[in-house]
């Protein structure tokens, strides 16, 4: 009889365990919010002078989450948030075209950003050189600029 009641147990709380979370009312009751539901997107973002981030002299560090709502020290939280859903976190797409507006000389003082963290639950690491700021600037999208 104590093993039939053992079982029992054991049967209904494996039961409450999976079943559970998967109804609205049960996630409600057990005091989960719905947005600790969305996949982390949080990232840390760097420029720096110099060729590589190993040797660069850092200049400036922000933090940019986007999930559930766009938040951080990002000055374009919001708008960075955007591009990045538009291209589906890839980093490289937000460089692929320059604005026609802007003229930048060619002088070489490199500039280099990373972004490091985690975008829609997956561990990025990201890292980009550009020949002077202006080059960075000049991609025309707010990710880069802070």
């Amino acid at each position: 009889m104590r093993n039939t009641a053992r079982l029992a147990a054991a049967l209904g709380l494996t039961a409450a365990a999976v079943c559970g979370p998967l109804t609205g009312a049960s996630v409600a009751a057990q005091g989960v919010s719905p947005t600790s539901l969305y996949a982390p997107s949080a990232l840390v973002l760097t420029v720096g002078q110099g060729e590589s981030a190993a040797v660069a002299t850092p200049a400036r560090a922000v933090t940019l989450n986007c999930a559930p709502t766009a938040s951080g020290t990002h000055p374009a939280a919001l708008q960075s948030c955007a591009e990045l859903r538009a291209v589906g976190g890839d980093f490289d797409a937000l460089t692929t075209t320059m604005r026609g507006d802007v003229m930048c000389t060619r002088e070489y003082a490199p500039v280099v950003v990373t972004i490091d963290g985690v975008w829609q639950g997956k561990r990025v690491s990201y890292e980009r050189t550009f020949a002077n700021a202006c080059v960075k600037s000049a991609y025309g999208t707010s990710v880069f600029e802070f």
